[in-house]
């Protein structure tokens, strides 16, 4: 898109590894902070907390640009605003704060429309104090879904662009969908394209490409992730058709009551899942390892400890061979090693509490969590 737009959604972001490295890491407290990676020449690795700034609200989510070092951090409570943060490099993360918009669609998350919301909205930046939204699309449903105490309204949970730049993707966890739009290149504004319709109580949640073909989509109601084909038709809107269903859990066994998919992710042949409430390493829950074929079928490897409790966010370094891993109810920052070519993780390398711990089911801990790179 040109100029640049904020989707409330989520837009993926990774960043860059030296022989130290930064993290940042937001809790629903009201704080952002970086943290930073140490490996001793011995091998030993160690976290600590680098400096932290009070935003107030409930900030929820971070979306990272790193050729101008801001973080995009918008409000999850009723407040309706969104921030950006100039980060330095030189003194290993300062926040700085840029602009805010205020006046916004309530529960909103940086690049995701996340909370009891039923509204995708688009922002043009740079964010100031007059800020407007550009478009806000608002949805409703004809009586509850099959779950009615979470599908009682439409929750477009995550919103992410294709590989192309032409369509984004909005995973509706409330109305069963996956919601499609073509994108304007020179308004930035959307379009409603025909949504994927799932079956009744799947909850899809967060979705990622593999290259531009291949779409995972992780439900978190029915605890699966699914696969898709995508097409692009010569004009028209991006089709989406459903090739493979699993759980998360080894040998497709169903995950127990509670258990709630938390994000998917993808590097290189690989596919991540974060299980919430699984509780496979009680009292901690996990991070399960997929490896792809050449078409995309999704085979599992493994499953480890996500060093804590509510793992909602996780990011993969760009040298392959470190994952941060966010865990909210414990509030612990968790760094494992990753093996770049078979993809397996473990072991765990280092742990940081940050903040106060939170509640399970509650917004409260630790929120988001992305590698300085």
């Amino acid at each position: 898109m040109s100029p640049p737009y904020m989707l409330l959604g989520i837009l993926p972001a990774l960043l860059d590894v030296a022989s130290s490295a930064n993290i940042f890491a937001a809790h629903y407290s009201g704080t952002i902070n970086s943290l930073t990676l140490t490996s001793s020449s011995s091998g030993a690795y160690s976290l600590s907390l680098n400096s932290s700034l009070s935003i107030g609200g409930q900030p929820s989510w971070m979306t990272w640009d790193s050729a101008s070092r801001t973080i995009y951090m918008p409000d999850e409570t009723g407040w309706g605003s969104a921030s950006s943060f100039a980060v330095s490099a030189a003194t290993n993360g300062k926040f700085t704060l840029l602009g805010k918009a205020t006046g916004l669609p309530l529960g909103g998350v940086a690049n995701v429309v996340y909370g009891q919301t039923s509204t995708i909205s688009t922002l043009k930046l740079p964010l100031t104090s007059s800020s407007k939204t550009l478009q806000s699309l608002k949805y409703t449903m004809n009586g509850k879904g099959t779950i009615p105490s979470r599908q009682d309204a439409p929750h477009p949970h995550h919103v992410f662009p294709d590989p192309t730049g032409a369509f984004l993707l909005a995973p509706d966890l409330g109305a069963d969908l996956i919601r499609i739009f073509k994108i304007d290149s020179a308004s930035g504004k959307l379009t409603d394209c025909p949504s994927y319709v799932e079956p009744g109580g799947t909850g899809p949640r967060h979705g990622v490409f593999w290259g531009k073909d291949v779409l995972y989509v992780g439900n978190e109601l029915a605890n699966t992730v699914h696969a898709f084909a995508v097409s692009y038709p010569a004009s028209g809107c991006l089709t989406l058709t459903r090739t493979q269903s699993l759980t998360s859990l080894p040998g497709n066994k169903t995950a127990p009551t509670g258990t709630k998919i938390g994000e998917v992710h993808v590097k290189d042949n690989f596919l991540y899942v974060s299980n919430r409430r699984d509780l496979s390493f009680s009292p901690n829950d996990s991070i399960a390892t997929f490896s792809l074929s050449a078409t995309g079928a999704m085979n599992f490897v493994d499953i480890i400890s996500s060093g804590g409790t509510y793992p909602r966010t996780f990011s993969i370094n760009n040298a392959g061979d470190l994952m941060v891993i966010g865990d909210q109810t414990t509030a612990n920052v968790v760094v494992v090693k990753r093996d770049p070519v078979t993809g397996k993780l473990g072991p765990q390398l280092a742990s940081l509490r940050v903040g106060v711990t939170g509640n399970a089911e509650n917004d409260d801990g630790l929120s988001s969590v992305l590698w300085d790179e």
